[in-house]
């Protein structure tokens, strides 16, 4: 069974694999200015299916992760395009508390269902 599932479905995977992908973002965006640095990111929709194939969420990050081709890329190596990685930052951050929302609703239907409401 993938990490996960039970309770809060894909739902609880989903979360983790956005949260690891802020984290990768994240670290693209701090090593902006570091010479040879090479920008990755988790292809969120492939390890969403794998997870949903039995993969726990950090197997299918891993497995996700991909170097990011730049489109101009710079003299010293560093494939980072700080408008493209702040971009897909907040994007990601808005899908992560979307995702958030949902599950916190799912939590407050439970405990009105414990409370008999």
């Amino acid at each position: 069974m993938a990490q996960g599932d039970g309770l809060f479905g894909i739902d609880g995977t989903a979360l983790r694999l956005r949260s690891q992908r802020l984290n990768l973002l994240a670290s693209n965006i701090a090593n902006a200015a570091t010479p040879g640095y090479r920008a990755r990111d988790i292809d969120f929709d492939r390890a969403l299916s794998l997870a949903s194939r039995g993969y726990d969420a950090d197997q299918a990050a891993n497995e996700a992760v991909a170097y990011r081709v730049p489109t101009t890329p710079s003299l010293d190596g560093n494939t980072v395009e700080l408008s493209t990685e702040q971009t897909l930052f907040a994007e990601n951050a808005v899908q992560y508390r979307a995702t958030l929302s949902f599950l916190e609703g799912r939590i407050s239907t439970i405990r009105r269902a414990w409370k008999g409401e």
